[in-house]
């Protein structure tokens, strides 16, 4: 039998199936994917829609002329329950996927900094971080003695901060020394907020604290490093799961605009060459999986709605960048651990704030370094090679190894738009975006927690639970 003229096909999968329950989700990050899971456990049929190659959104496999790396290097948390609990579900091997480090602050011997480690004692929380304490290098007794001060009046106060401030002013109203804020909690608002202290959200900060230093579960501040790429793990996995609970995966597929059809059926325009040009087809639900300001964009051209408020909020956001420099040594190249702190200076040229050795997470990438740097924007502004070169320096400086400032090659990889500024004050929108079978879901979404991958990956569960009560009422 002869094939139907093109334009018939097209309209043929625009038909929409009134019968059954499929949702659309736009956008393969780690609120999509977790939103997908969620739905097809539920029972409904998903598509998930990707307009980029690989699956994972601002958390994702990056695959270059050099080698396979990351878009970003990610510490997960044993207080991750969510995240740890959907890999555990679509399959992934948590001892192969991550390697568990107890709560760490360590620096290189002799570069001016700590040796802060929780030990391998069966204590319970707190007691294990007071014995870190005891044991810390590089701190004084009054840096000491300052630590134990916030961590005693934060527990005294559950953690909670009616009146938001900045972390700066937090750590000052506490009494924090200088040093300990140099070397413990800037550090540590940097990677948790991807926001400098003076302008990060105090009342955030001590949300992640209670859920980490705070918890009653020891390991919850267990420290989550992959060993295998991003996409490999979680939203490789939460595609796998999605096609086994008969749903669909289509990545280069552009969402270029949405329709509520009688407020029962959502229409999608989508292009790409995954779907042979250009059609349309139809939902029962959808939710919006896509970073802030993409979500803003096809909200606002939904003909016939009122998205004018919701819009200003997705597009309110200030973006921070998250830089990562990739440095290949010898495979024989080998540092003392897993990862170190790094002591910065930007007016010194000294942009690097962890490195990692990931060859001690994966044997195929030995000699490979990560030097990471948050809220990068001004080590962004440099000249690739020259911040390169400036971060194998500073390497070769802080580690008193002289071949460090002599890498095979290098690789800089900036997302300009990693996270948002968490400041002070800021409100994120809900998952309702107001319009019926519409969610929304990403890290930028109303949360106690940053946008870290836990942040995405509740906010696609919430989106995905919010559909699910719309369709049942």
């Amino acid at each position: 039998m002869a094939e139907p003229p093109e334009d018939k096909r097209l309209a043929a999968k625009a038909e929409p199936d009134l019968t059954s329950r499929s949702i659309a989700v736009i956008g393969s990050g780690w609120a999509g994917c977790a939103a997908a899971v969620e739905l097809a456990r539920a029972g409904y049929k998903v598509t998930l829609l990707e307009s980029a190659r690989t699956l994972g959104g601002r958390a994702r496999r990056v695959d270059t002329d050099r080698a396979h790396l990351d878009n970003g290097q990610h510490i997960l948390l044993g207080a991750y329950s969510e995240t740890l609990r959907l890999m555990k579900l679509t399959g992934v091997d948590r001892k192969q996927a991550l390697l568990t480090l107890p709560l760490q602050m360590r620096y290189p011997d002799g570069s001016g900094g700590m040796d802060f480690a929780v030990p391998e004692l069966p204590l319970p929380a707190p007691l294990h971080l007071a014995a870190a304490l005891l044991r810390a290098k590089g701190l004084q007794r009054e840096d000491k003695l300052s630590l134990m001060r916030f961590s005693t009046a934060a527990r005294w106060m559950g953690w909670q901060l009616n009146d938001d401030c900045s972390v700066s002013e937090l750590l000052q109203r506490f009494d924090q020394t200088p040093r300990l804020i140099q070397l413990m909690w800037r550090p540590l608002c940097l990677a948790a907020l991807n926001t400098p202290p003076e302008r990060a959200s105090a009342r955030i900060f001590l949300n992640v604290l209670r859920d980490s230093l705070g918890a009653r579960r020891r390991s919850a501040s267990d420290m989550l490093l992959p060993r295998v790429d991003l996409s490999a793990l979680f939203p490789q996995a939460a595609a796998a799961f999605v096609e086994a609970h008969g749903g669909s995966v289509r990545t280069g597929a552009k969402v270029q605009a949405l329709r509520p059809i009688e407020n029962r059926l959502w229409q999608l325009n989508i292009s790409g060459a995954a779907v042979g040009g250009t059609w349309s087809t139809y939902f029962s639900g959808v939710v919006l999986a896509t970073g802030a300001s993409q979500a803003a964009t096809l909200l606002h051209d939904i003909p016939d709605t009122d998205t004018a408020a919701l819009c200003a909020q997705l597009t309110g956001f200030a973006p921070e960048a998250i830089t990562t420099c990739y440095l290949q040594y010898d495979p024989a190249t080998k540092l003392g651990q897993p990862f170190y702190a790094l002591l910065d200076d930007a007016e010194n040229h000294q942009y690097g704030q962890f490195v990692f050795d990931r060859g001690q997470l994966d044997p195929a990438q030995a000699g490979l370094l990560a030097v990471i740097i948050s809220a990068s924007a001004k080590a962004a502004d440099q000249p690739q090679e020259l911040l390169a070169e400036a971060l194998a320096v500073q390497l070769a400086v802080v580690f008193q190894r002289p071949e460090l400032g002599r890498p095979t090659w290098f690789k800089v990889i900036t997302e300009k738009r990693a996270t948002y500024a968490c400041s002070p004050g800021l409100v994120r929108p809900s998952n309702a975006s107001g319009l019926p079978g519409l969610a929304i879901a990403g890290d930028y979404t109303a949360s106690d927690y940053p946008a870290t991958l836990e942040t995405a990956v509740r906010s696609g569960i919430a989106a995905a639970a919010l559909l699910n009560r719309s369709a049942v009422q």
